[in-house]
């Protein structure tokens, strides 16, 4: 197993994160008192990016922020967590924000107002045929057409939000990401080559054309928050299997830096390093 791995760049979302953190969710038309509010660093992509960094991977961010006080706190929190900024543009429009609410079993709703992502360009935005490329689906599928046309290497999609794929992205993934209810919502899925799903408790899965070819188990956690838990999953999983490892192994890795993000209350939390995960991971995976 190789000790370095390829560097990662995440095309995707960044956003400000605005979190109500209340007893429990609201019902339709229902107004809930009590609540706690936080602001945070957020986004699919800007989470994806940040824990790939943390994890030890060179990781570099193509979104787009606005113009905008929290454009600028948005970036200053990447660059904290490590990753490089100069591919994210800078806009008229306002910085992405998400409308969160968490209940205190850290299950939540999530309503996102896009600005600035919406018009995330790739133009000038070149792709190393060596580097992994990871994106997801809140900046809209052109754009992640796009990249998937330019890249010639490794590709990711993390098919968060569901929504019907072309056929020619599902053929260019080289793994798609997705929890049991985006696999549920997206049938063609059943033909990819090779798809991780993630069952919150019950631990993650690989398949290959709808044939399931290794498994693990979650760990058993405290939940703060998960909305950025399934981000961290994505970023070790595409470090673990670019570094080597078997599927697995791989999978229990990431379910390992899921549950340490799950128990923060921070969409990018602080990580250990992968090879920590791996480390705690190695005896598990050699007795399966």
């Amino acid at each position: 197993m190789s000790t370095r791995f390829p560097a990662v760049t995440v095309v995707g979302s960044i956003n400000l994160d605005l979190i109500a953190t209340a007893e429990r969710l609201p019902t339709a038309g229902e107004t809930i008192g009590g609540a706690v509010l936080s602001e945070q660093p957020g986004g699919k992509g800007a989470n994806q990016a940040a824990a790939a960094a943390r994890l030890g991977g060179s990781t570099r961010m193509v979104g787009a922020v606005g113009s905008d006080a929290n454009g600028q706190r948005m970036l200053d929190a990447l660059a904290v967590a490590g990753v490089d900024t100069a591919d994210v543009a800078v806009l008229p429009e306002p910085t992405g924000t998400a409308l969160i609410v968490v209940d205190r079993d850290g299950e939540n709703q999530i309503v996102v107002c896009p600005g600035a992502n919406s018009n995330l360009s790739l133009d000038g935005v070149e792709f190393d045929r060596d580097e992994t490329v990871l994106c997801q689906l809140e900046v809209g599928l052109p754009v992640v057409l796009e990249a998937a046309r330019l890249h010639t290497g490794y590709f990711v999609l993390n098919a968060a939000p569901a929504m019907d794929l072309p056929a020619e992205l599902l053929e260019r993934c080289d793994l798609v990401i997705v929890n049991e209810s985006e696999y549920a919502l997206i049938p063609a899925l059943a033909e990819a080559k090779l798809v991780a799903v993630t069952y919150g408790k019950d631990g993650s899965a690989m398949f290959d054309q709808a044939r399931k070819v290794a498994e693990a188990p979650s760990i058993a956690v405290s939940v703060a928050n998960t909305v950025g838990a399934g981000d961290a999953f994505c970023a070790a999983l595409v470090l673990a299997l670019r570094q080597g490892l078997d599927y697995a192994h791989a999978l229990a890795v990431a379910n390992e830096v899921g549950g340490d993000a799950v128990g923060d209350s921070s969409s990018q939390p602080d990580l250990a390093q992968l090879g920590h995960y791996v480390e705690r991971t190695a005896v598990t995976a050699a007795a399966r």
